[in-house]
């Protein structure tokens, strides 16, 4: 997918790191990058560099879309190493978000499905049933797997075992 540059807005900033020239060129390669794999209509991305201790500390936020705001954070002794596992973490959840969106995910048949236990089915056809109408009801006898069913109807009542 190509990126829509019309709009693109990237920020890279730091509050206590000297920054230069290479870094900010990097960071924008890297979430142009990102952003033109996954989606290509990037809103606004920011990129910002902390120091703490002897280790940098990176934060990526980028917008795509009408996505939410996607952020990843990560800690490393390198500036470069910190900011591509933050990018990591932000095309993960790209990539994830992508993968929800397709149309040609497949449905799971079962998710719908609401299993009820046996004595409740049993209540359930016998509440279903009215008089002389076909009720059926489900019992569970022992552990051994036989499991007897039995039809009634008005003139009679019929029960069959099976396994």
């Amino acid at each position: 997918m190509k990126l829509q540059r019309s709009s693109c807005n990237i920020l890279v900033q730091s509050s206590n790191v000297d920054l230069g020239n290479v870094l900010p060129d990097y960071a924008r390669a890297g979430v142009i990058q990102v952003a033109s794999k996954y989606f290509g209509n990037l809103n606004i991305a920011a990129v910002h560099f902390n120091r703490e201790g002897d280790a940098y500390r990176c934060t990526v936020n980028v917008q795509m879309g009408a996505l939410p705001m996607m952020s990843g954070e990560a800690d490393d002794r390198n500036a470069y190493a910190a900011f591509r596992r933050a990018l990591e973490k932000v095309a993960k959840q790209l990539r994830r978000a992508k993968r929800e969106l397709r149309e040609d995910k497949p449905q799971r048949l079962d998710k719908g499905i609401f299993l009820y236990e046996p004595e409740e089915v049993g209540r359930r056809a016998n509440r279903q049933s009215d008089g002389d109408a076909p009720a059926l009801r489900h019992l569970l006898e022992d552990a051994s797997g036989w499991m007897p069913l039995e039809f009634g109807s008005g003139d009679g009542a019929h029960s069959i075992a099976a396994q």
